[in-house]
């Protein structure tokens, strides 16, 4: 996604519930992501955790950043603070 095409211009922060592990070595990784709707909550599996930075999100907040990509799709998960959000089309 990019500003230039507008992806950005509709995006909302939405917190969600986040399987992580612990490595042993103290990193975090995020394996499955939660995501809840009308039809209920499904749980969508981390295919590929591509790069993991500290940064800013376009809707704002900050903390670390994880390009992951979920079901062939690439995403922006976010750990802020304590919790876990992700920058949605859906409020």
């Amino acid at each position: 996604m990019n500003a230039t095409n507008g992806d950005y211009l509709h995006l909302y922060k939405r917190y969600v519930d986040v399987v992580t592990v612990i490595k042993k070595n103290g990193q975090m990784l995020p394996l499955y992501l939660a995501w809840d709707d009308e039809n209920g909550r499904k749980l969508y599996r981390i295919d590929k955790v591509h790069q993991i930075k500290k940064a800013v999100s376009e809707v704002g907040g900050c903390g670390v950043r994880y390009d992951v990509r979920i079901a062939g799709h690439e995403r922006r998960l976010f750990y802020e603070k304590d919790r876990w959000f992700i920058e949605s089309h859906q409020p």
